[in-house]
């Protein structure tokens, strides 16, 4: 019972799910020659793409043609904005539905990116049955406009969202969740993953910089320098993973957003918006990184903390949460926030990509 239990992270009922698969192509020459103009190129692919996603009830379903990176983020009203770096869709996934195109007219986009947001209850639950449905409407979209096209790159993207000061606010249910690997949990459900994929698993945070967080630690700020200031989160925040056995991490405070890649395939990278950080999984080696800006101060800080090959057991990433959580707490000590009304959202991501 000790082995099982250590392999189990008790999560709050009301945490949110949210799972959605992004299918990427990046056209060759020849994909837009065969269309009489590029917008009616993008109309004609969401014509096919909705009509399929129909046919397999796929109720939101948005194609991307502006070389943007696609956000997904859960609220209880449906939101769809744009910067000049990402598409923001925010949704409920309980009762939002949609098929939208975005393009800028006239103008031939990199990538065509489909994406596919799912729907009703039960997201973890059902993750595979829906997952299996995008693969048809994608295998359809290849005989039918992309058969001499680049196979389509496909992203899962799983999150589970909660809240570590539930019960401190009074919310005391919880689940308890293994967090087993897509891929085993996909291969059970009759939804079959070329064995040649990529994993990834992380949990992200943010400690916003309140005025008592300023307050407690003004005099580590020297003339608009916060050097000090942030090497002061780093340096609680590599201990506190270095004590929890957790190698793979990163503290952003440059005011944009980080996103997490497999050194494999990506490197790190930025630009006004987002934070690409890249590790290597496989490696025991500890990548701790620590970015800011040392003349700015943030609003919020971000930490990331990966999995690694080592952090990964039959049974789930459930103890690899754990230890997350005791992370957190640990930094979470070392200033003044108020438990009790403040909450301090934790994501757990799983991803896994492909070639179609």
């Amino acid at each position: 019972m000790p082995t099982l239990t250590q392999h189990r992270v008790y999560i709050p009922t009301n945490a949110r799910a949210s799972h959605y698969l992004l299918a990427e192509i990046i056209p060759n020459d020849d994909f837009y020659k065969s269309f009489s103009d590029i917008n009616c190129c993008y109309e004609d692919i969401a014509k096919e793409l909705f009509t399929c996603c129909d046919e397999y009830e796929l109720h939101n379903v948005h194609v991307l043609a502006n070389d943007k990176l696609p956000v997904v983020r859960f609220n209880h009203e449906s939101y769809q904005l744009e910067t000049d770096k990402q598409m923001l869709f925010f949704y409920n996934p309980s009762y939002h539905e949609a098929h939208n195109i975005y393009y800028t007219p006239d103008t031939a986009s990199k990538k065509i990116r489909l994406l596919f947001l799912a729907t009703g209850d039960d997201l973890r639950a059902n993750s595979a049955q829906f997952h299996n449905k995008v693969q048809k409407v994608l295998n359809n979209l290849q005989k039918q406009l992309f058969l001499n096209q680049p196979p389509f790159k496909l992203r899962d993207h799983q999150h589970l969202t909660y809240d570590l000061f539930a019960k401190e606010k009074g919310n005391k249910e919880s689940y308890g969740y293994k967090f087993r690997s897509l891929y085993p949990r996909y291969e059970s459900r009759q939804c079959h993953i070329p064995s040649n994929h990529a994993e990834m698993t992380y949990a992200t945070f943010a400690i916003p910089v309140s005025r008592a967080i300023k307050t407690q630690f003004q005099s580590l700020i020297h003339n608009n320098d916060y050097t000090q200031f942030y090497d002061f989160f780093a340096d609680v925040f590599k201990g506190a993973c270095q004590s929890n056995k957790l190698t793979h991490g990163a503290l952003v405070a440059n005011g944009t957003t980080p996103i997490v890649r497999n050194s494999k395939i990506d490197i790190n990278d930025g630009n006004a918006e987002l934070q690409k950080l890249s590790f290597d999984v496989e490696s025991n080696k500890p990548q701790i990184k620590c970015i800011y800006q040392a003349t700015k101060l943030v609003e919020t800080l971000h930490f990331v903390i990966v999995a690694t090959e080592q952090n990964k057991h039959p049974v789930g990433y459930g103890r690899f949460m754990n230890q997350v959580e005791k992370t957190i707490r640990v930094l979470c000590d070392e200033f003044p926030i108020n438990k009790q009304r403040q909450d301090l959202s934790v994501r757990f991501f799983q991803h896994i990509s492909y070639l179609l």
